[in-house]
């Protein structure tokens, strides 16, 4: 398989290539040439597989011809190994039409943990293949630092360097990075939110002399391998709760689009999806790009902080389907949007919104709906989960309905407690998490000074 820039002017590269290069060289997000179709017959086969044993075969087209089948093998298995669930993604039903997916069950309690336990492992392999040192530089707005340290501190082929946003995480998020005391992992707490963090990332990927001769990584959902690692659990769910036999609707928590672009692509694999409903908070990003309105708006600081995100980046790799793979128009869009709002193609719109709706979810509906499916199914639920809840306010009611749920809700003992509960304990291996020792630096939003850092720590 090979992988094209959305914007049209990088260079086209293989599945290893991407993995090392992360954002494209014209600013542009690494989308696959073309996917692989998959029959009906061999997903009613992929039916009985269990999850890492479908996600091989998922996966395996994406990345064959640059690492072998047998070392692709294992090391799928063993970045699920540590999963604290047998199913790895188990589905409850709730009612006799609503499933909840948890993704909440690998060793930092989020969903980013699918993706991110793989993508270390992958690195990790690419750079030693090549004898080549890595810094792996990521901004969070909660969950991904924390899955991305986890994923990689053992690696003796990469440094870390996490950008949080300063006092704008919860409190075990926070921790579950910056308790971890591994030589290689650096936590900056930067003054500002996360898209400032995002855009120094990105700033640097385009100027990368400050990390020579090491080669600088990505983990943020810009590197195309980790949205093809959440492209399984669609496919792992939708075909134990019979997605070939029925209509299903999967509803997404998602600000940054990359866990909804997940699902469209195992939806242009073949899997069908009738439908998606994204859920965000109130930074409501999503809901006016999908009606059409590519704009910004003061970031707002809720119960949901790791939705909390001005600018959805993965959004843009379904433009680049919506205006048919047209590099150079992509690149003019988001050139455009760098200095100001944008209003869509009507017919791109309009195609989005045959596949996608969305709804923004408010602090208090977000509350109510922890407190209403607590009494209605016995579930608590995160607050991201719950906006997913509230989403189905806007589904089909003839549909099958799967809801994301992407996180503990240990993770967020502020909502959960603001919605009239006792605060969730934490699973015993992390039940001191609270009172570890905390290593971390807090910066200025400068890139310059974020890149000094980085530089002193990793040279």
């Amino acid at each position: 398989m090979k992988f094209v820039s959305t914007r049209g002017l990088a260079p086209v590269l293989d599945f290893d290539e991407v993995v090392l290069t992360g954002l494209a060289s014209d600013g542009g997000l690494y989308v696959p040439e073309k996917l692989p179709v998959v029959s009906e017959a061999t997903f009613r086969a992929w039916q009985v597989l269990p999850y890492d044993k479908l996600a091989i075969e998922v996966m395996w087209p994406f990345v064959e011809g640059t690492i072998l089948r047998e070392t692709f093998e294992l090391m799928v298995i063993d970045a699920y190994a540590s999963f604290r669930h047998e199913a790895i993604a188990p589905i409850k039903q709730l009612t006799s039409d609503t499933w909840l997916l948890e993704l909440f069950h690998g060793p930092t309690l989020a969903f980013k943990d699918f993706a991110l336990q793989l993508l270390g492992r992958l690195l990790d392999h690419f750079l030693a293949r090549r004898g080549e040192h890595g810094v792996v530089m990521g901004a969070t707005s909660g969950d991904t630092g924390s899955a991305a340290i986890e994923g990689s501190r053992h690696s003796k082929h990469l440094d870390l360097i996490i950008l949080h946003p300063y006092q704008r995480v919860s409190e075990v998020q926070r921790r579950q990075m910056t308790t971890v005391m591994s030589a290689n992992v650096h936590n900056i707490a930067l003054k500002g939110n996360f898209d400032d963090c995002q855009a120094i990332v990105k700033a640097s990927f385009m100027d990368q002399d400050f990390v020579q001769p090491n080669r600088l990584l990505a983990v943020n959902s810009i590197n195309l391998a980790r949205i093809m690692a959440q492209t399984v659990y669609y496919i792992y769910s939708g075909l134990r709760i019979g997605v070939l036999d029925r209509p299903v609707l999967f509803s997404v928590p998602s600000a940054n689009f990359g866990d909804a672009y997940g699902g469209y692509m195992a939806c242009q694999m073949g899997l069908p999806i009738a439908h998606f409903t994204v859920a965000t908070n109130a930074n409501d990003a999503l809901v006016r790009a999908l009606s059409g309105d590519l704009s910004r708006k003061p970031l707002t600081k809720t119960l949901s902080p790791s939705m909390d995100i001005v600018v959805s980046s993965n959004f843009e790799r379904l433009l680049f389907d919506l205006y048919g793979k047209d590099g150079e128009q992509i690149a003019n869009v988001m050139k455009a949007f760098q200095t100001g709002s944008v209003t869509l193609d009507s017919s791109a719109v309009e195609k989005a919104r045959g596949l996608f709706s969305a709804i923004a979810v408010d602090d208090d509906r977000t509350c109510d709906t922890i407190r209403r499916i607590f009494a209605e199914t016995g579930e608590l639920i995160d607050p991201h989960t719950a906006t997913g809840m509230d989403a189905l306010s806007i589904a089909p009611a003839e549909m099958t309905k799967v809801v994301l749920a992407t996180a503990h809700p240990a993770k967020f003992s502020e909502a959960v407690q603001k919605a009239g509960f006792d605060e969730v304990p934490l699973p015993s291996d992390m039940s001191d998490l609270l009172t570890r020792d905390e290593r971390y630096t807090i910066l200025e939003n400068d890139l310059s000074e974020v890149q000094h850092f980085v530089h002193t720590v990793t040279k």
